[in-house]
C-alpha cells in the first residue's frame, strides 16, 4: 500500500508541472535505450587478421552491406608487419593493388631434380602483412556503418537466432559472427583422434639486405630441398625483391617445432653456402606455426561460422591457406547476400580430403621423404598442373595423372588405409 502511495505521489508529482524531473527520467531512459542499441549489431567480424580483414574488404565492396552494421573485434590493433602472404593466381585479385612483388619464374631444387619453371598464365605473389593491415582498416575508418573495436575477446556463444560475443567489459549481440580465434587447443583434440595426423608447418624467415647486386628479383626459388632433412622435411624459399634484397625463409613439416636458434643456423648456414652471400643485414625477421592436419576443424554452429585456419580453410596437406580464405569469403558473401546459411558452404569436393590424408600418412609415418616426394611430382608433371591441384582445382583425370607420377608402392596401401578409415568414420556417425 505504502510502495502504491509513493508511486502515484511521483506521478502526480510529475503531472503537476515537475518538468525537471520529468526530463532526467527521459533523458536517462533514452541513454540506456541507446546503450543497449549501440551493442546489436547485424554482422560480428573476430579476429582482424587475414580472414576477418579479407572478409570485411569484400563487404565494403558490396552495397548490400552499406546499410548493415558491422563490428571489427581484435585485442590489439595491427601496426607491424608481422607477416608475409605468397600465394599464385591467373588472374588480378581482391588484393591486386598491395602487391608487393611477384615472379612468372620459379626454381626447384632437391638432390634428385633441380629446374626452372616459366608459371604463366599464373604469377606467383607476396602481399606484406602491414600492407593488407592498413588497406582495409584504414578503408573501415572512412564507413559510418563499421565500427573497431580493440578488446580481449572471452567467449563467443549461440543464444536462440543471436551470436553474442563477450569481452571483459562488453556484450555485443549480431545475427552472425564470423570468427577466426582459437578458444580450443585444436592439438590436444585432433591428438585425441584416431586416424588422424598431425604436423606442423613451421618456419622462420628473414628478409637480407646485401651490398651487391646478386639477386634476380624475376624469380623465385620455390622449394629447395638441399638442405637437412633430419628434423623433418625440410626446404627454403628464396624470394628476391630487388637485386640486392630477398626473403630467405627456412620451412618444415614435423611434428615438432624447433629452438629459435635452430632456425637462425639454418638460415645463417643456407645464405653463406647455398646463396654465397658473406654479408648481409637482417632487416626484418617473421616466424609463424601452421596446422598441417586432417583433424576436421570446426565450421561453427548455428549463427557463429568459423573462418581461416579456425574453420578449417587451410589445405591439410601443405599448410596454404590465403586463397582458401579468398575463396571462402566470396563463397559468404553470396551466401548472405542471398538470404542462404553461410554455415554450410563448401567450397573443396570431398575427394581433396582424401587426398590430404593420404600425403600426411606418407609424412607422417615417413614412408617416404618429402625431398624425394617432391621432387617425383615436379619432375613429372607440369608446375601448372601441381599448382592447380594444390589449389584443389584439378579434374578428376588430373588428378589421377598426378597419382600416377609418384611412387605406387608407397602410396596405393595409404590410399586403401585412408579410404577404409573414411568409410568407417561414415558408417559410424
Amino acid at each position: 500500500m505504502a510502495s502504491s502511495l509513493a508511486s502515484q505521489n511521483r506521478r502526480s508529482r510529475i503531472h503537476r508541472g515537475n518538468e525537471k524531473d520529468a526530463y532526467y527520467e527521459i533523458h536517462f531512459n533514452c541513454i540506456s535505450l541507446f546503450s543497449i542499441m549501440q551493442q546489436q549489431y547485424d554482422y560480428i567480424i573476430t579476429g582482424a587478421g587475414c580472414a576477418g580483414l579479407s572478409l570485411l574488404q569484400r563487404m565494403m565492396q558490396h552495397s548490400f552491406f552499406s546499410n548493415k552494421k558491422i563490428l571489427l573485434i581484435d585485442k590489439d590493433e595491427k601496426i607491424s608487419n608481422d607477416k608475409t602472404w605468397c600465394f599464385w593466381e591467373q588472374q588480378p585479385g581482391l588484393f591486386e593493388d598491395i602487391v608487393y612483388h611477384r615472379w612468372q619464374q620459379i626454381d626447384f631444387y632437391s638432390t634428385d631434380f633441380s629446374a626452372r619453371f616459366d608459371l604463366q598464365p599464373y604469377q606467383y605473389k607476396m602481399i606484406r602483412g602491414i600492407d593488407l593491415y592498413s588497406t582495409v582498416l584504414n578503408e573501415a575508418k572512412q564507413h559510418s556503418n563499421i565500427d573497431i573495436i580493440y578488446e580481449d575477446i572471452l567467449s563467443i556463444e549461440n543464444s536462440s537466432n543471436t551470436a553474442i560475443v563477450r569481452t571483459k567489459t562488453n556484450e555485443f549481440y549480431a545475427d552472425y559472427v564470423f570468427n577466426s580465434i582459437f578458444f580450443d587447443d585444436w592439438k590436444q583434440q585432433a591428438l585425441q583422434q584416431k586416424d588422424i595426423y598431425v604436423l606442423l608447418q613451421h618456419f622462420k624467415g628473414w628478409i637480407i639486405e646485401i651490398s651487391e647486386n646478386k639477386f634476380d628479383e624475376r624469380i623465385a626459388t620455390f622449394m629447395d630441398f638441399r638442405v637437412d632433412q633430419n628434423k623433418g622435411t625440410s626446404f627454403v624459399y628464396v624470394l628476391p625483391v630487388a637485386k640486392n634484397k630477398a626473403l630467405i625463409e627456412h620451412t618444415l613439416f614435423s611434428e615438432n617445432i624447433l629452438q629459435q636458434h635452430e632456425y637462425d643456423a639454418a638460415l645463417e648456414n643456407y645464405i653463406r653456402h647455398y646463396l654465397n652471400v658473406k654479408n648481409y643485414t637482417v632487416t626484418h625477421s617473421e616466424s609463424g606455426v601452421i596446422p598441417m592436419t586432417n583433424f576436421k576443424f570446426s565450421k561453427g554452429e548455428n549463427r557463429v561460422v568459423n573462418i581461416g585456419t579456425a574453420g578449417g580453410i587451410t589445405k591439410g596437406s601443405s599448410g596454404y591457406t590465403f586463397q582458401f580464405i579468398q575463396k571462402h569469403s566470396e563463397n559468404i558473401i553470396h551466401a548472405l547476400v542471398n538470404n542462404e546459411d553461410p554455415l554450410h558452404i563448401k567450397i573443396n569436393a570431398n575427394r581433396f580430403y582424401l587426398y590430404d590424408s593420404i600425403l600426411l600418412n606418407v609424412l607422417y609415418h615417413k614412408k617416404m621423404n618429402g625431398d624425394k616426394l617432391f621432387a617425383q611430382l615436379f619432375q613429372r608433371n607440369s608446375v601448372q598442373h601441381i599448382l592447380k591441384f594444390l589449389d584443389n582445382e584439378t579434374s578428376l583425370k588430373e588428378e589421377l595423372n598426378i597419382m600416377n607420377s609418384v611412387s605406387l608402392k608407397t602410396f596405393l596401401p595409404a590410399a586403401i588405409k585412408e579410404i577404409y578409415s573414411i568409410f568407417k568414420a561414415k558408417i559410424n556417425t
